[in-house]
């Protein structure tokens, strides 16, 4: 109801009046996605920390493959977890973008990557900066590039090797405020922009146009396409074209997967791969987030399931090259066996994550928020 301008007439006592309807109750947090979330983050620990068995590590002081001879070639499918990745963000950003203002979607953006972000770039730094480390630290005039989250871009060398998925994922937000938030978000409007995307990432596969393959990732488009769809699913129901959408994006997102990650086993590189293993994890990945979407894992209501995804982000930050650093401490310094030093470093690892959590996500999230939101 609009209020009553100046000029109208107050209603009479006692005449019937129209009472607006209760409004919807915010939609119950989907705690199985957090688990999901952490879940992909671990898969990507184990590829970085014991999956590449094609090269000698600094860390461990010899192939990882040497240490794992039995887990190796099964971790070496971690890298996958970044697939899922951006699976769960391509249904979380069109979840949470929905309705939004494109101030209230950057500002939310800004103070959900920002601060654990800028801590694990300092900590990282530092860290590096140590004599003993023998991992060597970036220039000082790169450490500051890293603070804008635009190293990979502009060319500067990375303090967090993870950090090409966030130059990924800010394409990916770009495009959605551009064609989503801006426009107002409709079922019809995200339709298109999944349609859109989709075309435009074949046109620059094709055509090979490297402006054009920089601005819609035709190797990392489906699995965000993926995620909008199957949001779609979950919030308007079953429907011919938001399936339409997830089983291309499928479809697409395996090829590229495949094209990127299988190598012939002469020819491993970092690790070997299976086509139908790449294929399988991709699937289950997707298969996952589409029970989730459809609701088969509300059972899954675990309070600490929201612990589990707030650890998630930080944990991914930093768990590489600190990761690094702690194996080749217990391991060669101390001589603890591999298959005690690899569970004992995430553990590490998820405990740093909570405290960066508390201590700096907590307390500067809010103040983003509220900053940017003005």
């Amino acid at each position: 109801m609009k209020p009553a301008t100046a000029g109208a007439a107050a209603p009479r006592a006692g005449a019937h009046t129209v009472v607006p309807a209760p409004r919807k109750a915010a939609p119950a947090r989907l705690r199985a996605l957090d688990g999901l979330r952490l879940i992909a983050a671990l898969m990507v620990a184990a590829y970085h920390l014991g999956g590449r068995s094609g090269e000698i590590s600094a860390a461990w002081g010899s192939s990882p493959a040497v240490q794992f001879p039995s887990m190796s070639q099964l971790f070496a499918y971690g890298c996958l977890g970044v697939h899922i990745f951006f699976v769960i963000s391509g249904f979380v950003i069109c979840m949470s973008g929905w309705g939004r203002s494109l101030r209230a979607f950057t500002a939310s953006r800004i103070a959900r990557l920002m601060p654990a972000y800028w801590a694990a770039v300092v900590l990282v730094t530092l860290v590096f900066a140590l004599p003993w480390v023998i991992f060597e630290a970036v220039s000082p005039s790169d450490m500051l590039v890293n603070l804008t989250m635009l190293q990979e871009p502009v060319g500067s060398d990375r303090v967090l090797g993870v950090c090409w998925t966030l130059w990924v994922e800010m394409r990916f937000y770009l495009l959605f405020a551009l064609f989503v938030v801006i426009p107002g978000a409709t079922r019809q409007r995200v339709v298109f922009f999944c349609a859109g995307w989709t075309m435009a990432g074949v046109l620059a596969q094709a055509s090979g146009w490297e402006p054009l393959k920089l601005a819609v990732m035709p190797e990392y488009a489906p699995f965000f396409i993926g995620g909008v769809g199957l949001y779609l699913v979950h919030r308007f129901g079953h429907d011919a074209t938001a399936w339409a959408i997830v089983i291309s994006s499928w479809l697409l997102g395996q090829h590229y997967a495949v094209a990127g990650l299988w190598r012939p086993a002469a020819d491993a590189g970092f690790a070997y791969r299976s086509s139908l293993g790449i294929i399988a994890v991709v699937t289950v990945g997707y298969v996952l987030v589409a029970a989730i979407a459809l609701g088969r894992f509300q059972w899954a209501n675990w309070r600490w399931l929201t612990v589990a995804g707030a650890l998630t982000y930080p944990f991914y930050l930093v768990h590489e090259h600190l990761g690094w650093v702690a194996v080749r401490f217990l391991h060669r310094h101390f001589g603890l066996p591999s298959w005690a030093v690899l569970p004992l470093t995430v553990i590490g690892l998820l405990i740093l994550a909570w405290l960066l959590h508390r201590l700096v996500e907590q307390p500067l999230t809010p103040r983003l928020r509220k900053a940017f939101g003005r």
